[in-house]
């Protein structure tokens, strides 16, 4: 079988990172996320970038991820028959790790992501791919025409745009959907220079833009912070899941992970 090119923006190449870390944690005899359609999609691409995939042990992403999916099937425990918006999804299979049977999920990118995508995901009555970018409002009518409640993630996305284009448009998204849950990530000052002497090194050549700053700041934004959480303090519901040596390990990577890799939970308190 041919295996697929990937053509992707610098930006958007970072989407291997993740996904090479969802493959591997999958064949763990004891994973923290099961993940199948990673793997099978590390194997389909054509010479993936090593200085991207290369890693072991474990996977701060991966845990980022894992406190993600964990929010989410919190919001569809609450709202079955809602609406989840993956704001710079990737190869990101969430939807099939947390469906339940009823949610309605549209795959949000740029179209050099989605054009790939389409080789390894197909559209369903309940799940479409959208062209489209964070920083415009292009996409919020196919949204509202979408059942609410409304859930919006954005992992590992908005770190690397403006500062006052994203700010702008969480203002807009706010705007237009209120009662709304909203995730992101965050991160310290100290993690913007830790990743900067990463890519330095050459280990990516994607630059992050600012660090997306503490959860608190964005009440500008009109997003209510409901909870905000270090990845190495995952909500309970998945702590008490988690394998033995992930727990070993929390401790571990508190003290070696920069302060302020977080997570955050918000509910939009605006309306215009």
């Amino acid at each position: 079988m041919d295996r697929i090119p990937v053509e992707l923006g610098t930006i958007q190449e970072t989407l291997l990172i993740t996904l090479a870390g969802r493959a591997r944690e999958s064949v763990k005899r004891k994973p923290i996320l099961v993940d199948p359609k990673a793997a099978d999609i590390m194997a389909a691409l054509d010479n993936p970038s090593k200085k991207l995939t290369r890693g072991a042990g474990p996977d701060p992403s991966v845990l980022r991820t894992a406190i993600v999916d964990t929010w989410v099937r919190e919001f569809l425990a609450a709202h079955p028959d809602g609406t989840v918006v993956e704001i710079g999804t990737g190869l990101n299979a969430r939807f099939d790790r947390v469906d339940n049977g009823h949610v309605h999920w549209l795959d949000l990118d740029l179209p050099d992501t989605i054009a790939l995508r389409r080789h390894f995901f197909t559209d369903t009555e309940r799940r479409r791919m959208l062209v489209a970018s964070v920083l415009d409002d292009s996409w919020y009518d196919t949204v509202s025409a979408q059942p609410g409640p409304y859930c919006f993630v954005a992992e590992g996305v908005l770190v690397y745009l403006p500062e006052a284009d994203v700010r702008r448009a969480l203002d807009n998204l706010a705007a237009r959907f209120p009662h709304a849950t909203v995730i992101l990530d965050y991160y310290s000052p100290g993690m913007l220079r830790f990743q900067n002497r990463a890519a330095d090194k050459g280990a990516m050549d994607a630059r992050w833009a600012w660090t997306g700053g503490e959860p608190e700041s964005f009440a500008a934004q009109g997003l209510r912070v409901t909870d905000a959480r270090s990845i190495t303090d995952p909500p309970p519901a998945l702590r008490s899941t988690l394998p033995r040596s992930y727990r070993l390990a929390l401790p571990v990577l508190h003290r070696v992970l920069p302060k302020g890799f977080g997570l955050a939970k918000f509910h939009t308190d605006r309306a215009r």
